[in-house]
């Protein structure tokens, strides 16, 4: 049904602080997420799934990795739409964190 969701391997080396992106930075990692816009400090992505059922089978795999290794995207569901926001709320703004996490949750689709 879906791929293998890297987050949890991509993020679980990181330490608990991660540095804020400077604007330089931030339009550098952007190439590599197409997907997703930035609106401020966050990184914003829409998905749309086959029914209710997949949208939530989608967050609950989400769910999990994001917990093991601690960096939750806040998550909006309407029926079968999942829209993700990231941002390194510890950190207030965008990190290399945020980018690597969209691109883990982009393979899981």
């Amino acid at each position: 049904m879906y791929g293998s969701l890297a987050l949890r391997d991509v993020l679980s080396g990181y330490a608990s602080g991660m540095a804020k992106l400077d604007e330089a930075a931030i339009q550098a990692a952007l190439a590599a997420v197409p997907e997703w816009t930035r609106d401020g400090d966050t990184l914003r992505r829409q998905f749309t799934l086959g029914s209710f059922p997949d949208a939530i089978a989608f967050v609950t795999r989400l769910a999990f990795d994001a917990q093991a290794v601690d960096h939750h995207p806040d998550i909006v569901i309407n029926y079968k739409r999942v829209t993700l926001s990231f941002t390194t709320h510890s950190e207030g703004g965008l990190t290399k964190k945020d980018f690597d996490g969209a691109r883990a949750v982009d393979k899981l689709v």
